[in-house]
């Protein structure tokens, strides 16, 4: 049986999401300027969210000047509460955040543009959690809020 057609959030709430500072883990965070993942990280620190990075590959000190904050490996091992988790991996490692997620009580999953995966989103659903998914915060705060 195929899974059931997905639907984004209406715009008020993503309106809602992007103006509730909250705290984000950025799945996927690059420590290089010039990619999108350290920009939107930096916009929603700029836009008073507590924003965690999450990358497996760098060091726990490798944003801290940047983005205030130490970064982890994944999503369990972030000691603080997570609200959101901005994803910027491939599609196929949806389905192990959204599992991290869900265990680490996030109410919010947000997938950026390209990041498409049906039954990750539906389990993310499923447990609760609101799913924007192939959606730009940065666009959306210049469509949403002028």
């Amino acid at each position: 049986m195929p899974a059931p057609e997905f639907i984004n959030p209406s715009d008020d709430q993503i309106r809602a999401i992007l103006s509730t500072p909250a705290t984000v883990a950025v799945v996927g965070c690059s420590d290089r300027p010039v990619r999108d993942s350290f920009g939107i990280a930096k916009l929603l620190r700029q836009k008073g969210f507590r924003v965690i990075p999450v990358n497996p590959t760098l060091s726990a000190g490798a944003l801290i000047e940047a983005l205030g904050e130490r970064c982890y490996p994944d999503l369990l091992s972030i000691p603080d509460p997570i609200e959101m988790v901005d994803v910027f991996r491939q599609p196929g490692h949806l389905p192990e955040i959204v599992d991290q997620a869900i265990r680490k009580g996030a109410r919010i999953l947000w997938c950026q543009l390209g990041v498409v995966n049906l039954e990750a989103a539906h389990t993310a659903q499923a447990a609760g959690m609101t799913v924007v998914m192939d959606r730009c915060p940065a666009i959306e705060y210049r469509r949403l809020f002028g």
